[in-house]
């Protein structure tokens, strides 16, 4: 019967938010292109700019003629809805090629940069913050909170260039010209990864916290089980739904905040390309960006929702208070 009601509540909960992500998603999608069909700039006299081309005044109006630029908003937006159902995200001016030829190079390789840097943010913060809740008010506590104040105050663009600075220009170990070597990625992710490093293992030591307070632990305690089996083996399980919430959104914010960090080490990803977008006046290029951006973090969002109900179906996936079981 239990099963049932789950097995209900989670179609329920997929129909729900599927309908949620659709909305959001039509939403993004209108927004974006208003912002750039009321831009100042006229996408045609980009266009010829960027191939180095003075336009003359009929050659703008002959380009946005073909462009499709004369027509009212929802014309265009209806008619770039359309393209995109059918994957055609448009043409790159700035690239001269097909958007949807040059955005999967860019997804690989900031894809590449914010798994790396996952890795290590959770890893090391995960390490830390278990250590500072079993050695609570210990030296070794106040010296992890110390070094995660240090590195929450860290700016992203600051630490990259300090760490390029020693370990590219004094120590030579790294080099950061050639994105396809294997030693190129570890500045750039260790620059994405120290200033999230100090905030979760703040969070995952509360939440560890947390837990060691719970009857369950004292239960355990008194029957004599170790520490460490207890910390592993139930303390944990029970702290990791905060934790994927938290690393959940950190992934999306991964691949959608790398814009500094990858112009400062020349990585070749979806933020610098990005950027030159934004400088070249590349609207149908920032489009495609901005519509990817807007999927990654509602998706990820649904992602995350759906494993949170996998791994505790107790959680109540439509507010208030949790199911009885």
């Amino acid at each position: 019967m239990v099963k049932a009601l789950i097995s209900k509540n989670m179609r329920k909960f997929l129909l729900i938010r599927s309908i949620h992500l659709i909305i959001v998603m039509l939403g993004a999608t209108f927004l974006t292109f208003a912002i750039t069909f009321i831009a100042p700039s006229d996408p045609a006299e980009m266009m010829y700019f960027s191939r180095d081309v003075v336009p003359t005044k009929e050659m703008i109006e002959q380009a946005r003629e073909e462009m499709g630029l004369n027509d009212p908003l929802l014309i265009q937006y209806g008619r770039w809805l359309t393209g995109i159902a059918r994957g055609d995200l448009g043409y790159s001016y700035s690239l001269r090629t097909n958007v949807s030829e040059i955005l999967p190079q860019k997804i690989e390789k900031t894809v590449y940069l914010a798994c790396f840097s996952i890795v290590i943010l959770f890893v090391v913060s995960f390490a830390l913050g278990v250590i500072a809740a079993m050695c609570k008010n210990r030296v070794i506590d106040h010296i992890i909170k110390i070094l995660s104040m240090l590195s929450i105050s860290i700016p992203s663009f600051w630490l990259g260039l300090i760490l390029m600075y020693y370990f590219v220009v004094q120590l030579q170990l790294f080099k950061i010209t050639d994105s396809d070597h294997a030693s190129s990625i570890v500045l750039p992710a260790l620059t994405l990864a120290i200033p999230l490093i100090g905030r979760y293992t703040m969070q995952i030591r509360a939440e560890v916290l947390d837990e060691l307070g719970c009857n369950y632990v004292l239960g355990a305690r008194t029957r004599g089980i170790k520490e460490f089996r207890i910390i592993w083996s139930h303390v944990i399980p029970n702290t990791l739904i905060n934790i994927i919430t938290l690393f959940g959104m950190t992934i999306a914010f991964l691949l959608g905040g790398t814009a500094i960090v990858e112009v400062i080490f020349s990585w070749p990803g979806l933020g610098s390309m990005a950027l030159d977008a934004i400088n070249q006046r590349d609207y149908v290029l920032l489009q495609a960006y901005v519509l990817l951006m807007a999927f990654i973090y509602v998706g990820m969002n649904f992602i995350v929702d759906v494993i949170t109900q996998l791994i505790d179906p107790r959680v109540n996936i439509f507010g208030g208070c949790k199911h009885n079981e």
